[in-house]
């Protein structure tokens, strides 16, 4: 089945995506989306009986692991790396006044 795009559908497309397109890139994308058209029709004629309806190609499993805390409290440890320390805090230059 072939899909004809029109003038008036170019134009729309270019001011929805806020492009500027001249008349061989307007002719180009008439092709284009008229290829893409068929291409959907073509998918539409698959037989699909008997397939169950997926979202992914995977069985849906969660892979996450469990969040568990590894590091621990190393505040003292990551203090050391400070420069200059003040309540157990990094002191840092001052960036207003």
């Amino acid at each position: 089945m072939a899909n004809v795009i029109s003038d008036e559908t170019i134009e729309y497309v270019g001011i929805l995506s806020k492009l500027k397109l001249n008349e061989e890139q307007k002719e180009q994308a008439k092709k284009d989306l008229a290829q893409m058209l068929d291409y959907i029709d073509e998918l539409g004629e698959v037989d699909t009986e008997g397939v169950e309806p997926m979202t992914h190609i995977h069985p849906e499993v969660n892979c996450f692991r469990e969040d568990v805390v590894t590091n621990g409290d190393d505040h003292e440890a990551i203090l050391k790396n400070a420069p200059e320390e003040k309540d157990s805090a990094f002191v840092v230059p001052r960036t207003f006044d």
